[in-house]
């Protein structure tokens, strides 16, 4: 498994930024691979959280497919009020494109998936449904799926998490989240308006999360919309014990 750490400007943060890269090209385990072709998985960290490859080599080499991690900060993984706060474009668009002209690598949306957990998992969503040209499946764990609590949110909220300015830099004036691109229902039926593709869908949650229920309507409202999706339950909270267990469920089924 080859390791990278790639720096170069991104037009869409106005700076230079910094992402991991793993490739699976050991020649031992190249052999039987050499002809096919290699699929790329992203991956978004959560709330709080950085850059890091949770995802065990050994299915990355066993299904042969690179791992993209990059960092989105604090930012929900979304196109942010001030400059220099295109997230969703970097990750949707932009770094996509590099991959694309510097590996030869997420050269189409069959061959390009999505994965994050939390803040991360909200993003694999978001970004798969605003670009299902470049990502063919997204894999949310615990996704945190707020966008009816930031609707309801006024000046001077703050919660355990962050404050109102916070969520308004995020998602945008809070009176018109629901009706805005930062909303995945919106993206979900602007897809099925046009006739077109939606990604692979895949959702888990804990039992014992505290984002469960925001999961649940979320579920509920693709089942309104006859999305085909999966979708699961199970013991666990809010942490990498859950998403460990998960993300070698969802990597099975994204790869196999």
């Amino acid at each position: 498994m080859a390791h990278f750490t790639i720096n170069y400007f991104s037009d869409s943060l106005n700076r230079p930024v910094e992402f991991e890269m793993m490739i699976p090209n050991d020649k031992r385990d190249r052999r039987d691979k050499a002809k096919e072709k290699m699929r790329t998985l992203f991956l978004l960290h959560g709330y709080t959280s950085g850059a890091w490859n949770w995802v065990p080599e050994h299915l990355a080499e066993k299904y042969n497919f690179a791992v993209v991690v990059p960092r989105g900060e604090n930012a929900f993984w979304l196109d942010g009020i001030s400059t220099g706060h295109n997230y969703c474009t970097f990750i949707g668009e932009e770094l996509p494109e590099y991959i694309r002209s510097t590996f030869d690598l997420a050269n189409s949306a069959e061959d390009t998936y999505i994965m994050g957990y939390s803040m991360g998992g909200f993003g694999a969503l978001h970004t798969a449904l605003k670009y299902p040209d470049n990502f063919g499946k997204a894999a949310a764990l615990s996704p945190a799926l707020i966008v009816h609590k930031v609707a309801r949110m006024k000046p001077g909220f703050k919660d355990g998490f962050a404050n109102y300015e916070y969520y308004r830099e995020c998602f945008g004036e809070p009176e018109k989240v629901l009706e805005s691109e930062n909303n995945p229902e919106v993206l979900i039926k602007r897809l099925l308006e046009n006739g077109k593709k939606i990604p692979e869908i895949m959702i888990c949650c804990g039992l014992s999360d505290f984002l469960l229920e925001y999961n649940r309507e979320f579920h509920e409202f693709l089942e309104r919309e006859n999305v085909p999706h999966g979708y699961f339950e199970s013991a666990g909270g809010h942490d990498m014990d859950f998403w460990r267990d998960y993300t070698v469920r969802f990597t099975e089924k994204m790869f196999e």
